[in-house]
């Protein structure tokens, strides 16, 4: 028996039978539907009652992927799909023909600072060496959309860094920015599976100024922090005067309905330099705590 080598496996895998599937000769059975490999039955895997199977799917097809690239962690960055880089801001406003959208635009020019601020932060945050383990630690990641999202692939891409774009299909056409590496590019169906994606990794989160899928994004990372559902992580929010004109934290403080401690779970940050310096500083406390 020392010379013998066992089969690595008895079973052909699904591949193969995929692949013979196909070439099956037809016949009333083999051409009716019931007779399709379920894995290979479109119609049926879309049937409603297949929804916790396709959540599944969802879950565990962007994890497997991300781990086999050896990705332990991620700097998560959020903000607005309209707020274009500095000189699309400027033809913006220039092309305003009333005053209400020239207001509009003079803020979005205004905001667009944040373009070369997140991309920045994400040219830092992509030079962080491998660990000893070759894990990859703070590889950038965002909505995979443009503007801001752009702008932080566009930085790792800057460096040389492969970066995550997590896309959502929407009702009208949502390409992912040109920036966001292609094997590390995933589309979702459910928001909730995104948003679990983009929490599982991250050891660190940018909100830059952003509308509603920030605010969305955001809020329940707070919430997740403030009741204790996972450990802090370092939450930064660009913009300090954007941010306290559209949400009055301390409002909700004077209200009773949070405490004072709550709004320590986030620092105001105004450059890419200041917000690294948070994040390394959190977890130089991090290990002298654990040391």
């Amino acid at each position: 028996m020392t010379d013998t080598r066992l089969p690595e496996r008895v079973f052909p895998r699904a591949s193969q039978d995929a692949a013979s599937a196909q070439q099956a000769i037809s016949t009333p059975q083999t051409e009716h539907p019931a007779y399709k490999l379920a894995f290979q039955d479109m119609d049926f895997l879309l049937r409603e009652d297949l929804r916790p199977v396709r959540f599944q799917l969802e879950l565990l097809k962007p994890e497997l992927l991300l781990e086999e690239a050896q990705i332990a962690s991620t700097f998560v960055m959020y903000g607005s799909a309209r707020i274009p880089e500095p000189a699309k801001a400027q033809a913006m406003l220039e092309l305003a023909s009333d005053d209400v959208s020239r207001g509009i635009a003079e803020r979005l020019v205004a905001k667009s600072k944040y373009y070369e601020v997140a991309r920045e932060l994400a040219q830092i945050a992509s030079r962080v060496p491998r660990d000893q383990r070759g894990m990859r630690q703070f590889v950038v990641c965002s909505g995979g959309g443009p503007s801001i999202m752009e702008a932080a692939n566009r930085g790792a891409a800057d460096v040389g860094a492969e970066s995550i774009g997590l896309n959502i299909v929407l009702p009208h056409e949502q390409a992912p920015n040109p920036y966001v590496t292609p094997s590390l590019s995933f589309q979702f169906h459910y928001f909730a599976l995104r948003k679990m994606h983009f929490l599982l990794r991250a050891r660190a989160l940018a909100a830059f100024p952003g509308g509603f899928g920030t605010f969305d994004e955001l809020f329940e990372l707070l919430t997740l922090i403030q009741t204790g559902k996972i450990k802090p992580i370092p939450v930064l929010l660009f913009g300090r005067e954007f941010w306290e004109k559209v949400v009055n934290f301390q409002a909700l403080v004077d209200e009773g309905v949070v405490s004072q401690r709550d709004l320590g779970i986030f620092t105001y940050v105004e450059t890419a330099e200041e917000a690294w310096d948070v994040v390394r500083e959190f977890y130089e406390e991090q290990a002298k705590k654990e040391g």
